[in-house]
């Protein structure tokens, strides 16, 4: 069962069986927004990227989007860069796979975020969502939509948070300006 996640609700990653989660997926969606004109309606291409920053004590020390693919140690994997979005028809169109085992003790948040790196605004954009899988058996666990558009280029999703031996998932949703994740970087550091 699928919990729909407010802005700044948290969650625990934890199966109801009291099992952790070993692998999640945090999946991107987006459409570019049908626009009105002279000849009818039309849209453009919107490139947004998805991107993963790891942190260790409030300090970054990975991080994995479309130019770098997979964390240095290997627990966190983008699936590839979607220069257009839709491709899914409501699926996935960037994917972080993130194997919660693998992840290195010190790394205890990681930040999820989403720019457009052509600089486009999120009124451009519609039906935007980031959601988060159990990666072992593929069911939905929590989705956070992107509503309300914005003149805004970059969105902060959520966090993974290590609370113990497990982890906990919190929306974010904070609407940032910036072209790629460094740009963000002091909006995504009030987070932590």
């Amino acid at each position: 069962m699928t919990v729909n996640l407010t802005k700044g609700q948290a969650i625990s990653l934890e199966k109801k069986d009291g099992a952790t989660l070993t692998a999640v997926r945090m999946g991107l969606g987006w459409q570019a927004a049908k626009r009105r004109g002279l000849f009818g309606s039309r849209t453009r291409e919107i490139d947004l990227d998805a991107s993963a920053v790891l942190f260790a004590e409030k300090e970054p020390v990975d991080v994995v989007f479309f130019r770098h693919l997979v964390s240095d140690d290997g627990s966190v994997r983008h699936t590839g860069d979607n220069l257009v979005g839709g491709v899914g028809q409501g699926g996935d169109d960037e994917a972080i796979l993130v194997d919660l085992q693998r992840v290195p003790v010190h790394v205890d948040q990681i930040v999820f975020t989403v720019n457009s790196f052509t600089g486009q605004t999120f009124q451009e954009v519609e039906n935007a969502f980031c959601r988060l899988v159990d990666e072992t058996n593929g069911q939905e666990l929590a989705r956070y939509t992107l509503a309300g558009g914005g003149e805004y280029t970059a969105q902060i999703m959520a966090k993974v948070q290590r609370v113990g031996a497990g982890w906990t998932m919190t929306a974010l949703g904070e609407p940032a300006r910036g072209r790629t994740f460094q740009d963000l970087m002091p909006e995504i550091r009030s987070y932590l």
